[in-house]
């Protein structure tokens, strides 16, 4: 008789993975189904981890550069591109060989292959070779991800046009890159090349960068990328990209008036795509729509024990968010009765140069949620930890409710601000005041300073300003 699995995971990234690490430690039997050679997903391979890695390398060549201004003469430095994207792979590989073992550790059964959904309670298999291989569980979880998305008219050719993918892959330093697309992606790729001595332009449809940011935040952005002569074309559309003998051309419209920029690489960074497709969904009662499926606040689909988490679903697309939905999902099944995610508190991190970092409401957000706003905005360059680094630059802005005084958002720009971001995540997650958060000691010198800074500017007294 064949054996029946508690759950069956299709899916090994930071929500799958997760989340069936989680299940085993529930005592429930579990197998995670992965298409990819290696586990871990997009965010291990292609995104979160690899992106992190040049965008260290890239600060680091910055603060070498800068090394005499605090007396530490250093030759001019040279970039061994090849030696930046080996440690970009030691790190990766390093990372899938971790999650191996917690697969073993955990007692996992891991399928290497295409999972999709094969009737009520069957997941089939397809393996290397052209084999078949029929899971039966009581439950499955669907965390499929996503893909790189393009424009229409920018066909991405993986030769000139790139995508956040094949860009990793580059084996020599662009002498120039236009980017598309001012997210979280498009500003971190911006941010590499820059510092790498690429010429780099963006390409913003939007009104400002990081467009689902503070709009103060973006404004502070878009200031310092200037300084670092990133060309920066916001509230631009793009008519067509060209490829061209030495490049790519790609013309755009501003208000009235028609631009054309070249450059040696374009990278369509304009978002990403649900990965719903050949997942079997068509033998249940699950209707995507635009590709993601709907769930309710415990993950459930409206397939009987089929979840879906991450990507797949029309929630944030961030690693995080389906590490927790995942773990939200097999507690579900488990029978632990979760609280639902409250996803006002998803924290949002930009690991560009200067970073970017918010959790809860915008200002915008907050007025149109109703509520009585007060906000306010302190410098880093009044924090003297900042300036001992040289990185005197960028702000905080905390949001709070003039009725109950209940920080609603911390919103920063700024050196480390995706680390000081956590002390604003778990203030929010216990429902802090901003004279609470004014009230509490922080350590001097500090760049966590600024978190005690801006609520007691909120309050209306800052003390170093």
């Amino acid at each position: 008789m064949a054996e029946t699995f508690d759950v069956v995971i299709i899916g090994s990234g930071p929500g799958g993975y997760v989340g069936a690490i989680r299940a085993a430690q529930l005592g429930l039997k579990t197998a995670i189904i992965e298409k990819d050679k290696r586990l871990g997903g997009t965010c291990l391979h292609r995104g979160c981890i690899p992106t992190k890695s040049l965008l260290w390398s890239a600060a680091l060549l910055h603060h070498i550069r800068e090394a005499a201004d605090f007396g530490i003469e250093v030759p001019a430095p040279v970039v061994n591109w090849a030696k930046v994207q080996e440690h970009k792979q030691k790190v990766v590989t390093k990372g899938a060989n971790g999650i191996d073992y917690l697969m073993k550790k955990n007692k996992i059964t891991v399928i290497k292959g295409h999972g999709r959904i094969a009737g009520k309670g069957k997941v089939e298999v397809a393996l290397e070779g052209g084999s078949k291989q029929t899971l039966d569980t009581k439950n499955i979880i669907i965390a499929t991800g996503s893909v790189p998305k393009s424009l229409p008219n920018v066909p991405v050719d993986h030769k000139r046009v790139l995508n956040s993918d094949s860009i990793l892959e580059l084996d020599r330093i662009p002498k120039s890159l236009i980017v598309i697309g001012a997210g979280a992606v498009g500003c971190e790729f911006a941010s590499v090349f820059n510092h790498m001595g690429s010429q780099v332009s963006i390409v913003e449809y939007m009104p400002n960068l990081l467009p689902i940011e503070d709009i103060d935040c973006s404004k502070e952005l878009e200031k310092h990328f200037k300084r670092r002569k990133i060309d920066l074309h916001t509230g631009a559309k793009v008519e067509k990209v060209e490829t061209t003998a030495t490049g790519a051309k790609l013309t755009m419209t501003v208000g009235n008036e028609t631009r054309t920029i070249e450059a040696e690489y374009v990278l369509s960074a304009v978002g990403r795509a649900p990965v719903s497709e050949d997942i079997g969904l068509q033998l249940t009662s699950i209707k995507p729509d635009r590709g993601f499926i709907k769930t309710d606040n415990m993950m459930r689909t409206t397939e009987p024990n089929v979840y879906a988490i991450g990507d797949v679903i029309p929630t944030p697309m961030l690693a995080h968010v389906a590490s927790a939905e995942c773990v939200l999902a097999v507690e579900h099944i488990a029978g632990k009765n979760p609280a639902p995610i409250n996803y006002d508190l998803t924290p949002s991190a930009t690991y560009c140069y200067p970073e970017v970092a918010s959790v809860g409401l915008t200002e915008k957000k907050a007025k149109e949620r109703g509520y009585d706003v007060k906000a306010a905005i302190f410098p880093f360059s009044a924090v003297t930890k900042a300036s001992i680094s040289n990185e005197a630059f960028g702000m905080i802005k905390v949001v709070s409710d003039k009725k109950y005084d209940e920080v609603l958002g911390v919103h920063l720009v700024g050196p480390h601000a995706t680390e000081l971001l956590a002390e604003a995540c778990v203030a929010m997650r216990l429902e802090i005041t901003t004279e609470e958060l004014a009230h509490t000691m922080h350590a001097h010198p500090t760049l966590s300073e600024i978190i005690k800074e801006g609520a007691e500017a909120t309050l209306g007294h800052p003390i170093h300003i």
